[in-house]
């Protein structure tokens, strides 16, 4: 025993020297305690040997990004699994798995590795294993935007927890069935899995984690139906939780807090927000300085500056689907304000000049002038013989047919009032 612990101290010194060493040692260790655990020797500290071993081996695999080879030890841990607790079993595959996260480009190998340990989890019979790793294939099938195969996983899932009635991985399946209607566009279906996820954790313990992802999702939902005010003290719910356990999601949701006060006209607020002891220590990541500066754009009403900052920023703002759809809506009203300018002082005025004042290509602003006459922002026509656009007052509202059906209905009730009095007399 004493020899394999030797291997292991080893292996671990040489992990950051010589990699092939270490890889070569702890594969050792593996042969040598599943040899052992067959026969039944020291049957105990093998397997802890043997789980060093496999989660050293992993994180060597995590450093040199080496998705394939995370996959096969997971596959070769199987015979570790099957001869300890399961609970250990679920603890160990957990780990293994995180390590993909590490790993660039390892969505499909994730995704094989899932599906092949899931059906050996359903042939062990691990049910609880199978719940945990079908639930973690439905997420990145969700992170994939294959999102039929996901619901189908899903709602096969819900079938088969509602009958073990097991609240806690029902919360997480419902929570991620919201984020997959939210992504194919179902807002309606989306809010009802929100609901049904908050219900279950409602009977339950929720951990802060998970409390944090359902603030976080709740505050996305509020935020496409334009309530922004009540997204944002959900995202600041999300924020406070998720730095208190010291997660990489409080980035996120501080965006988000900072997108909502954009998005209600209060860019002016961001920078007091980065000012909170909590949001100090992101105050200067790339993330926060690209909010910062949609916020300075947009309370300039400038959007050539606007346009710089999406340019500059494009994997800080284009990369999250919520900020990005945000932000072209926020584009598109500072588009409108900005033309609205323009064009107000004029009676008739050229389009060319109103597309390079404004500096877009004049296509693009005919077609926003268009959908803003259509929209009522503001009175004019479109004379495309003459490129110019002519802009007209707003037109006084004639009231006389809305007295004339008022003076109708006076008349209609002094005729019924009289038809009362002659049938009354008779």
């Amino acid at each position: 025993m004493s020899s394999v612990a030797d291997i292991l101290t080893k292996a671990k010194s040489s992990a950051s020297t010589n990699p092939q060493e270490a890889e070569k040692l702890y594969k050792q260790v593996l042969a040598s305690t599943t040899a052992s655990i067959s026969k039944d020797d020291d049957h105990a500290q093998d397997l802890r040997d043997q789980e060093i071993a496999l989660v050293k081996l992993g994180e060597l695999y995590r450093d040199q990004k080496n998705a394939q080879g995370l996959a096969d030890i997971i596959t070769q841990s199987r015979a570790f699994m099957s001869s300890t607790a399961k609970a250990k079993t679920a603890k160990l595959i957990r780990t293994l798995l995180d390590y993909f996260n590490a790993i660039p480009g390892s969505q499909k190998v994730q995704i094989k590795t899932l599906t092949d340990n899931i059906a050996w989890a359903k042939n062990e019979k691990r049910i609880f294993l199978k719940h945990s790793l079908e639930t973690r294939l439905a997420g990145l099938q969700l992170e994939a935007r294959q999102y039929g195969a996901a619901l189908a996983l899903i709602d096969t899932l819900l079938t088969e927890l509602k009958r073990l009635d097991d609240k806690m991985i029902l919360t997480e399946v419902h929570l991620l069935e919201s984020r997959v209607y939210r992504g194919i566009g179902n807002l309606a279906k989306a809010k009802a899995a929100l609901t049904s996820s908050r219900t279950a954790a409602n009977s339950i313990y929720c951990p802060p984690t998970l409390q944090a992802a359902l603030d976080l999702q709740s505050g996305i939902l509020h935020a496409e139906d334009k309530d922004y005010t009540t997204a944002y003290s959900y995202f600041f719910e999300a924020f406070e939780n998720m730095s208190a356990q010291g997660e990489e999601g409080a980035l996120g949701a501080l965006k988000y807090m900072l997108l909502c006060k954009v998005m209600l006209n209060l860019p002016e607020d961001v920078n007091s927000l980065l000012t909170i002891k909590l949001a100090l220590k992101y105050a200067n990541m790339r993330d926060v300085e690209s909010m910062r500066a949609i916020a300075r754009a947009h309370q300039n009403r400038n959007l050539a500056d606007f346009e710089k900052a999406l340019r500059d920023y494009k994997d800080e703002l284009s990369s999250d689907p919520t900020i990005r759809s945000h932000l072209a809506a926020l584009y598109d009203t500072l588009l409108e304000q900005n033309l609205l300018r323009i064009v107000e002082p004029y009676s008739v005025v050229e389009i060319e000049y109103v597309a390079e004042t404004v500096g877009q290509e004049r296509q693009a602003v005919e077609t926003k002038l268009s959908q803003m006459i259509l929209d009522k922002v503001f009175y004019g026509v479109l004379d495309q013989g003459r490129g110019c656009l002519l802009v007209y007052d707003e037109p006084e509202a004639d009231n006389t047919y809305g007295a004339a059906i008022q003076t109708l209905e006076q008349v209609s009730k002094v005729v019924e009032s009289l038809y009362v009095k002659t049938v009354r007399i008779g």
